[in-house]
């Protein structure tokens, strides 16, 4: 048995679930089952609906309508005519429930999470049906999620309770005869069969759980890219497709900002040791990127890099702190007292002060009950109080062979530092297989770029110019670079390129380089 996972971008009008109909019907063999999200983009349209409805903005009524005229354009294009009525029918019902439930909270200007959490649900539940609908000649079963996936009532990120529904999976596979499967995504029901919802992410997970439940042979996730890359490709233009990547290196990356896959999906496939393939629905030839046990490293050290933005350091400081047990616990205690996430540590071999590195909404929240906790100690001078940098990110490598070689976090650290960017603290854990810096966030571009170069592109060096002045000498230096760029590149190893210009009335910039047969026109529009 295969699971196949559609998400958002993959389903996000008729002409895309076309494409994904398609993938399905090449896989005639065995038994398949496909969990999809919601259309692309409707899910936040209904949580906008919902917040709108909250604070007593009648404008809720437009977006559901937005929202349901999408959907049913969708059913429109996609279906042929006599099929259409009774999909569209359920798609009037949804959204009369969805109104309904919202002008409940406009009306006492509330919304609960458990409220919401209904909300969402909708956007998954259709989607699923439109697409089962849609799909011509062979049978394909629509299951509802809710009846097999148990949780608690966390509403908004529900555990589940892995137990009880791999037995409920179990026993529903075991008995049904098809062969072909679709279940909504991102939702489930607690022990009171009230409708919950797995947090970001949550589609891949139910995939997962699904496919761990069942000993799939593998686990697809079909999104719109052709894998994992080695960075985020709208930062670094030479990016490299992983081919092959371990469970905990994906762990890493995702952690750190890799939005292809998220981390709860891998844990119910890696204890099973369930390959996972990340694949492209409109490039459905390429071989995408394969996640497993053990991975082929390839000649690379390392496997990717990866950011986290918005981020802020809170540094706790003092001689009082100096030999003192204690005082680490008491700082976690109040953080997550809060329901403050704790997303890096460190603390200098002194014991004189700890810095942890959180999310930059909680800044707040956690100056306030980090100085009520150290409140006396403060107010004695034994501890400052609570100092908080801000504008900063996590720029970090990741791999599992960076264990086997000395040097790497030199190399990392020499990079950016012969590039002036400045590290504000640095973690690394006993394994080795991440290597995390915190800088500026108005560095981070030119950080993924240059360690982007270190690691990964090893033919040349990429040199970026900017040329103030074009008159007589700046025009004869341009003429030159550009009669000469094959000779540098081919016997010097540099990739130059002019990415600005400047005279005394305009500038020019241009990431990807400036086209040096036109940049007299392109800069008269600087």
């Amino acid at each position: 048995m295969q699971v196949l996972k559609f998400g958002g971008s993959s389903v996000a009008n008729a002409g895309n679930i076309q494409k994904v109909i398609d993938i399905i019907q090449k896989r005639k063999t065995g038994k398949l089952i496909i969990v999809v999200s919601a259309l692309g983009g409707v899910t936040d349209l209904l949580i906008n609906a919902a917040g709108l409805a909250e604070k007593g903005d009648e404008k809720y009524k437009e977006v559901i309508e937005e929202t349901r005229q999408r959907h049913l354009n969708t059913v429109n294009e996609l279906l042929p005519s006599e099929q259409q009525t009774i999909v569209t029918r359920i798609v009037d019902h949804s959204f009369s429930e969805i109104e309904n439930i919202c002008n409940g909270v406009f009306l006492l200007q509330e919304l609960s999470p458990r409220t919401k959490d209904r909300i969402m649900s909708y956007g998954e539940m259709l989607s699923s049906q439109i697409i089962q609908a849609a799909f011509p000649k062979e049978a394909m079963r629509w299951v509802d999620s809710r009846s097999l996936l148990v949780t608690n009532d966390n509403y908004g990120m529900a555990a589940v309770d892995l137990s009880a529904t791999d037995k409920k999976i179990q026993d529903f596979f075991s008995s049904a005869q098809e062969d072909l499967f679709i279940f909504p995504g991102f939702i489930a029901a607690d022990k009171n069969n009230i409708t919950t919802t797995l947090g970001r992410g949550g589609s891949d997970y139910t995939a997962a759980i699904l496919a761990a439940a069942v000993n799939a042979s593998v686990l697809e996730i079909w999104t719109d890219v052709s894998g994992m890359m080695s960075a985020d490709p709208r930062t670094v233009t030479a990016i490299k497709q992983i081919p092959e990547i371990s469970y905990r290196e994906a762990m890493e990356l995702s952690h750190f900002g890799a939005k292809v896959i998220y981390p709860p999906t891998i844990h119910p496939v890696m204890n099973k040791n369930i390959p996972v393939r990340i694949k492209n629905t409109f490039a459905p030839e390429d071989e995408g990127t394969l996640i497993k046990n053990e991975a082929d490293a390839g000649s690379n050290i390392i496997r990717g890099i990866s950011t986290v933005s918005n981020l802020i350091l809170l540094s706790l400081e003092g001689s009082g702190m100096v030999g003192i047990p204690g005082f680490s616990k008491r700082l976690f205690e109040a953080l997550a007292g809060a329901s403050v996430n704790v997303i890096l540590i460190t603390q200098a071999s002194s014991e004189h002060s700890i810095c942890v590195g959180i999310e930059e909404q909680f800044a707040a929240k956690a100056k306030q009950v980090v100085d009520h906790a150290f409140a006396y100690e403060i107010r004695t001078g034994s501890i400052e109080p609570l100092r908080i940098e801000t504008d900063l990110s996590i720029i970090a490598i990741v791999g599992d062979h960076m264990k086997n070689h000395t040097g790497v976090s030199g190399r990392m650290f020499a990079a950016l530092g012969r590039n002036g960017i400045n590290i504000r603290a640095i973690a690394q854990g006993s394994s080795e297989r991440n290597i995390s810096a915190v800088i500026g966030t108005a560095d981070v571009k030119k950080a993924v770029n240059i360690l982007h170069e270190e690691f990964f592109e090893t033919t040349y060096k990429q040199v970026n110019l900017f040329i103030a002045g074009l008159g007589n000498v700046g025009r004869k230096l341009l003429g030159q670079l550009e009669s000469q760029k094959d000779f540098i590149r081919d016997n010097l190893r540099l990739q130059l390129r002019i990415t600005g210009l400047a005279n005394s009335r305009k500038m020019l910039f241009n990431d990807e380089g400036i086209d040096m047969k036109n940049w007299e026109t392109a800069l008269e529009y600087g």
